[in-house]
C-alpha cells in the first residue's frame, strides 16, 4: 500500500512497470497450468461419463483472458462450452452435473499423481463454478481456477462479431422469467473478452492501476465492496470519454476514475457495441435497465449484467477509501496541488432514454 501512495502521480507508469506487469516467466508458468487443465477437460474429463459429452471449446476468462494480470495474482477463469446444454435454462438446470463430473475426473487424476487440486468448499447449492487451486511438478506455483460449465450461445466468433439479436432476445426473457439477472453471463466470455482484448497497451495498465488500488481497498473492507469488473468497466468508460488516445497522462487516467466512484450515486453507464437497438424487446429492455436506481453499469456484453451490482453501500465505502487516497502524492502534481481530471460525463453519451 504504502508503494503506491507514496509514488509520484508523474512516476506512475514507473511503478506499473516495476510492480504491476507479470515477468514473462511468470505468464508462462500460468499458460502452461491453463493448458494442463485445458487438455484435461478436452481429452480426459468427459471419457468416463454415463452419457456422451463433448467439449465444443474452452475459453480463458477472467485477467488472463483478457490481458490485464497482474504480478503474483496468478488465477484464470475457464469457461467450457458443452454440446450436451442446448440452452440458458438447461445450463442453469444441469451445470451441477458437469461441475461434479469434472470435481470426480480432478481426483482421480490427482489419485494417478499427474497433478495435485484443492477444491474450494462449494457455500452455494447449485454454484456457477467449480473452484480450484492446481499444483503440479511442472510448474514453479499453484494456480487458482475457476471452471464454469456454459450453453454455447454464440457459436463461432469472427472478428467484428455481433450476435443475432434472438441470443439477447431469449437470454432477457429467461432471465426475466427467473428472476435472476446476470445468471447467464458466462456464455458471453468471449465478447467480454474481445470488449478489451484489442485495447492500446497503456489502457490494459491504467486498468491493472486500478484492480491494484482495489485490492489494497479490498484487504479492509473484504467482500463489502463492488465487483472488480465494474471498475474495470468504470476505467475503459473514463479513457473513451477522456482521451481515447493510445498515449495518455496514467495520472489523469487514475485520478478520473476515482473522481468517478465519488459520483457513483450519478452513475449509468452502457456501450451499444453489441446490441441492436432496432430490436423492441432489447431497447425497452436497456430502458428498464437504465431506468434502475444508481449506480448501473451495464456489461457491454450481457445487458441482463448490471456489474455495478444493487448496493449503494458498496459503491459509498469505495468512495470513502478515494477521499483518503486523494490526500496521497499519487493523485498530487510535484507541486501538490491536485493531478487534474478529465472531462468525463457521469453517464453515457446520446443516452437514448
Amino acid at each position: 500500500m504504502k508503494k503506491l501512495r507514496r509514488t509520484q502521480a508523474n512516476k506512475l507508469d514507473v511503478f506499473i512497470k516495476d510492480h504491476l506487469l507479470p515477468h514473462k516467466e511468470f505468464r508462462r508458468q500460468v499458460n502452461k497450468a491453463i493448458d494442463i487443465i485445458c487438455t484435461f477437460l478436452k481429452e480426459t474429463c468427459f471419457q468416463e461419463a454415463a452419457h456422451p459429452v463433448r467439449v465444443f471449446k474452452v475459453v480463458k476468462g477472467g485477467s488472463s483472458g483478457k490481458g490485464t494480470t497482474l504480478r503474483g495474482r496468478s488465477d484464470a477463469d475457464l469457461v467450457v462450452f458443452l454440446t450436451n446444454l442446448k440452452s440458458f435454462r438447461e445450463q442453469l438446470q444441469r451445470r451441477g452435473q458437469f461441475i461434479e463430473e469434472i470435481r470426480i475426473q480432478l481426483e482421480a487424476c490427482q489419485r494417478e499423481e499427474r497433478f495435485k487440486v484443492e477444491f474450494e468448499v462449494q457455500k452455494q447449492q447449485n454454484p456457477r463454478a467449480l473452484s480450484f487451486v492446481l499444483r503440479s511438478p511442472k510448474l514453479n506455483q499453484a494456480v487458482e481456477f475457476d471452471v464454469l460449465p456454459a450453453f454455447d450461445a454464440l457459436g463461432q466468433l469472427t472478428k467484428d462479431y455481433r450476435p443475432d439479436p434472438e441470443i439477447y432476445v431469449q437470454v432477457i426473457q429467461e432471465c426475466e422469467k427467473l428472476r435472476r439477472e446476470g445468471e447467464f453471463s458466462p456464455c458471453f466470455t468471449e465478447l467480454q473478452r474481445a470488449f478489451l482484448k484489442e485495447r492500446p497497451a497503456k489502457l490494459k495498465s491504467l486498468i491493472r492501476l486500478v484492480k491494484h488500488w482495489y485490492q489494497l481497498c479490498k484487504m479492509k473492507y473484504e467482500h463489502k465492496l463492488p465487483p472488480q469488473y465494474a471498475l474495470e468497466l468504470l476505467t475503459i468508460y473514463a479513457w473513451e470519454q477522456g482521451s481515447s488516445e493510445p498515449e495518455f497522462s496514467t495520472a489523469q487516467g487514475f485520478r478520473t476514475v476515482l473522481a468517478l466512484i465519488l459520483k457513483h450515486q450519478d452513475l449509468c453507464i452502457y456501450w451499444k457495441k453489441y446490441y441492436d437497438l432496432e430490436n423492441p424487446t432489447i431497447s425497452q429492455y436497456l430502458r428498464r435497465q437504465l431506468a434502475k436506481p444508481r449506480p448501473v453499469i451495464l456489461d457491454p456484453a450481457d445487458p441482463t449484467g448490471n456489474v455495478a451490482g444493487g448496493d449503494p453501500q458498496r459503491w459509498q465505502l469505495l468512495a470513502q477509501e478515494v477521499t483518503i487516497w486523494l490526500k496521497y502524492s499519487c493523485c498530487k502534481n510535484m507541486d501538490g496541488t491536485p493531478v487534474s481530471t478529465w472531462n468525463v460525463p457521469v453517464r453515457t453519451p446520446d443516452f437514448f432514454m
